[in-house]
């Protein structure tokens, strides 16, 4: 049985009913407390490991046909439940329904493109040995049960860029999803169960963040990957390495977006508000800090407060909502605090700036400038509907600030002139780095960034072999066989 399956977990609470603060669905655009669900009782855990590496050593010895056919499965069936999945995303965290269809739709192209070329990732790769006769290759295998802590703000994109390619790989899965999104969390576990995934592949948790640790150090476990905060990261980074553990960290993200030029500045201007506006900018490769020459700078902030000013409140559930609610009331709280430190300390508001009379976790759609680095809004990422905007005189200045954070996910360059772009983008300190598109996502491409941001890489070939043994295996003839060299 597992976690979602037991009584513990499978029934909601009403707020009158809970005493301990539990996952719990809280519509961030009424306020009301949906759902509420148990934490996993500390004393089930050993026992979800256990199913876990059990259900490891069975899976890894399935052809990766068949494997991969159970991830294809789950695709089919997110995109028969599409409708009702959107729903739960829009309920648990606001998202505009438009774009949690989205989210779904990209989910599903991730998962038929593992299930699709992962068996081929896996093909062995032989290698000519300089010395001596026979041959030599190198296999990808599985390693084992792998920890995902992963966050709100895409709740079913996130799970599934991990889960994809490692239940194709062999590896199993343990989730322990956002404290806000646990409908979610339930959904996808019930996708993999229901696409044929047998017990223990992929299990969610409730689990407490004390309980985290214990996780991570069971022997069992053999890796942790974690998409949030840097302090979330850093925590898990610790822990793992203190358990010897391999892990991948996805943080946050303060993108640059740089305008050197632009012949059609209107389109610049739609891609920059697609860029920090996507997800109401509750997306860590969303575009931060727009970088603009001195010549476009003018123009380009009118345009983009036009734009900005379009946003208007509404029900995100409703088809001709612009501007949905943030994931929660403390987030709204938090961004506000952040555009008003830069206020009191001389920022210039262009746009927004507040709270709109409405109800719900709703923070205007803001854009700044004279942004300075005595402010919070220069170093620290916006998570919301706020953009800041600054001015420089040439390409080095862009670079130089661009450069200027302690993150490194993704970054944007926009200009007629794709030598000058791409010299550009040769400079800027970032894992991914877009030339006339916003930062985005795609199963082909490999997601990732540097410095603060994190380490590793989701999506992609590249995510097969993240927690993967590499295994070489060398050949000799039994006659007159080599002698070995070195230790």
């Amino acid at each position: 049985m597992t976690a979602t399956q037991s009584p513990t977990h499978d029934q909601p609470k009403t707020a009158s009913d809970s005493g301990e603060r539990r996952y719990a669905t809280v519509n961030p655009f009424t306020g009301k407390t949906e759902k509420e669900f148990d934490y996993t009782p500390t004393e089930e855990i050993d026992g979800i490991v256990g199913r876990a590496h059990a259900a490891y050593q069975a899976w890894q010895q399935v052809p990766v046909a068949e494997r991969a056919a159970v991830v294809r499965r789950a695709a089919e069936l997110m995109d028969e439940r599409r409708e009702e999945l959107a729903g739960l995303i829009t309920t648990e965290m606001g998202k505009r329904k438009e774009e949690a269809t989205g989210e779904l739709y990209l989910c599903s192209m991730i998962l038929k493109y593992y299930a699709d070329n992962g068996p081929g990732f896996l093909e062995p790769t032989s290698i000519q040995p300089l010395m001596g006769k026979g041959e030599a290759v190198v296999e990808t295998r599985p390693v084992g049960v792998l920890l995902a802590i992963e966050p709100w703000n895409y709740p079913f994109y996130q799970v599934v860029r991990v889960a994809g390619p490692n239940l194709v790989l062999g590896n199993t899965v343990i989730l322990k999803h956002s404290e806000i999104t646990p409908q979610c969390a339930v959904a996808v576990e019930k996708l993999f169960t229901d696409a044929g995934a047998p017990e223990g592949v992929f299990t969610n948790t409730f689990l407490r963040i004390a309980d985290v640790e214990q996780v991570i150090a069971d022997p069992r476990i053999q890796g942790v990957t974690l998409t949030g905060s840097e302090r979330a990261g850093s925590a898990v980074a610790a822990l793992a390495g203190k358990h010897l553990k391999k892990s991948v960290l996805e943080l946050g993200g303060s993108d640059p977006f740089i305008v050197l030029d632009a012949d059609d500045l209107g389109a610049t201007v739609k891609a920059a508000t697609m860029g920090r506006m996507l997800n109401t900018g509750q997306a860590c490769t969303a575009a931060k800090r727009l970088i603009v020459t001195e010549e476009f700078y003018e123009p380009f902030v009118a345009g983009l407060k036009q734009a900005f000013t379009t946003f208007t409140p509404g029900d995100p559930a409703d088809a001709s909502t612009s501007l949905a609610p943030l994931s929660s009331e403390r987030a709204a709280q938090d961004l506000h605090a952040q555009i008003q430190d830069a206020i009191d300390k001389g920022a210039t508001v262009v746009a927004g700036g507040g709270r709109p009379d409405h109800p719900g976790a709703f923070v205007d759609a803001t854009i700044l400038t004279d942004v300075t680095p005595q402010m919070r809004a220069y170093r620290e990422e916006l998570f919301g509907p706020a953009a800041v905007v600054y001015k420089v005189k040439d390409a080095d200045e862009a670079v130089a600030l661009a450069n200027d954070s302690d993150f490194g996910l993704g970054a944007t360059v926009m200009s007629s002139d794709l030598e000058r772009a791409q010299a550009v983008a040769d400079r800027l300190e970032a894992g991914m780095v877009w030339i006339n598109q916003p930062t985005g996502s795609s199963p082909e491409l490999p997601f990732g960034g540097i410095k603060r941001s994190g380490y590793g890489r989701e999506l992609s070939e590249l995510a097969m072999f993240e927690f993967a043994n590499r295994r070489l295996l060398r050949t000799v003839p039994t006659k007159k066989a080599d002698r070995p060299l070195g230790g």
